[in-house]
């Protein structure tokens, strides 16, 4: 297993579109600096901090601190339009990434066949991946149907451990579900509470190997995959008053998890 963070791991250091910017937004050197410090394999650049935004030579600096310290790099967007997708795979040829994760941002996945259809030749020819993020927006069932129509190995899943309670489908479900697919994980924790007045619940994520995540389960189920996928941190840290504040709360949690990731075999 080959661990690393991403951008969503520093979610709020990054910046929260609707929240106040922080004092000293973290960058896309930064990240790799961090990962660097902390003895992560990998950094995935997702759609908060997209590294199509930065100019060609920005690009190249980031390529060769990561080559530099040794570090892989993973790239990803949001949506699947084909010129999207395909600029991407280019930037992943640049970086030397081996995958390109996104997500369907259709309500309608079908939608999403005939653009993934024109761009996967590509991707198969230049051996990228392009791994499918279960957001929450869209059934196991429909991603794995999707999966399944391609057949390809060059389109496999991004699975993330919680997003798929927004379809209604709880962690270990879509773990086994998924797990032969999965080309990519987000790996996060989480916690249900009953709200104080009792008449609900309440999913919070929590530092990883805190909550309630099926860890054992999650190292067996991914035995199945045809890939080797690489276990990218992700936090959903609550926000606590204040975005400095949130920072802080959220690199203690970043600490623990790098601590717990660690151990994790």
């Amino acid at each position: 297993m080959r661990w690393g963070i991403g951008s969503y791991s520093l979610t709020w250091a990054v910046g929260v579109p609707g929240y106040a910017p922080p004092k000293r937004p973290l960058t896309a050197a930064g990240l790799l600096e961090l990962a660097r410090d902390h003895g992560a394999s990998v950094v995935q650049y997702a759609d908060n901090l997209p590294l199509h935004l930065l100019s060609g030579s920005a690009q190249d600096e980031i390529v060769k601190l990561a080559n530099d310290w040794g570090i892989g790099i993973e790239v990803g967007l949001r949506g699947t339009t084909p010129d999207a997708l395909r600029g991407y795979a280019d930037i992943a040829l640049k970086a030397g990434s081996p995958l390109v994760r996104t997500l369907i941002t259709e309500p309608d996945i079908g939608l999403s066949y005939p653009e993934i259809e024109a761009v996967l030749p590509f991707y198969e020819k230049n051996g990228i991946v392009l791994a499918v993020e279960n957001h929450g927006l869209h059934t196991t069932d429909q991603l794995v149907r999707l999966f399944r129509h391609f057949d390809s190995p060059s389109l496999g899943c991004c699975l993330d451990t919680v997003n798929s309670f927004g379809a209604l489908e709880s962690p270990d479900s879509v773990i086994r579900a998924l797990a032969p697919y999965t080309a990519n994980l987000h790996v996060k924790d989480f916690d249900i509470r009953r709200v104080d007045h009792q008449m609900g619940f309440s999913v919070l994520g929590t530092a990883a190997g805190q909550g309630r995540l099926n860890w054992a389960l999650l190292r067996e189920a991914l035995q199945a995959s045809r890939w080797e996928p690489n276990w990218i941190l992700e936090l959903w840290t609550p926000f606590a008053g204040s975005v400095e504040r949130t920072i802080d709360i959220e690199k203690e949690w970043f600490e623990e998890s790098i601590q717990f990731l660690r151990g994790v075999r």
